[in-house]
């Protein structure tokens, strides 16, 4: 699959049709909410691990140099907990282009961490089946990875940091993350 994903995420799940839908950010979307919304709170879905498996072409990284962004891989047992917005149906022109790389839209369950209900709401991941997939790789690679790239978003040391730094105020442990955080600061400190 390409990973140029807006005409694909178009044709498979239209949203005209709703009033609002709720999107979960997991990644960027924690923190950089460059889109309008009518409220967010946030939530967890189930079954789901963020990961730094993702290529980045087109924010923090380049075509030729790609950087490392955060893609959900299915876990059993594991919770991802993220920011959900809702959101009309036109703020997702702009999305489809900022999670072009790779992403598709998918409809899952949204449980907000407060414990008071859940919705159904849209999440974007990449799957090992698109062009701009990387892998698995260790957390001290990863880094070093990360150290090294920079695309027309910033530098991908920028995107990891803030992530950290969102979770920290959601009360978030992420063990992948503060791992490879972990590993960039050592990273840097040896320059």
């Amino acid at each position: 699959m390409s990973h140029n994903t807006i005409a694909l995420n178009q044709q498979r799940q239209p949203l005209q049709h709703l009033e609002s839908v709720w999107l979960f950010g997991y990644g960027s979307l924690i923190y950089k909410a460059d889109f309008p919304y009518l409220q967010c709170k946030p939530a967890c879905i189930y079954g789901w691990q963020r990961r730094f498996w993702q290529g980045s072409h087109d924010h923090r990284g380049t075509p030729e140099a790609p950087g490392r962004v955060v893609t959900l891989v299915a876990a059993d047992g594991a919770r991802c907990v993220g920011m959900a917005y809702q959101v009309t149906p036109e703020t997702f022109e702009h999305l489809d282009h900022r999670e072009k790389n790779g992403y598709l839209r998918f409809f899952t369950e949204l449980h907000w961490l407060d414990g008071f209900g859940q919705e159904v709401g849209v999440v974007y991941v990449a799957s090992a089946d698109n062009a701009a997939y990387l892998g698995p790789a260790s957390e001290a690679d990863i880094a070093a990875h990360i150290a090294k790239s920079q695309g027309p978003s910033g530098t991908n040391s920028d995107y990891l940091l803030q992530l950290a730094q969102a979770l920290r105020m959601l009360s978030e442990q992420d063990e992948h993350v503060f791992a490879i955080e972990q590993a960039l600061l050592l990273q840097l400190e040896q320059r």
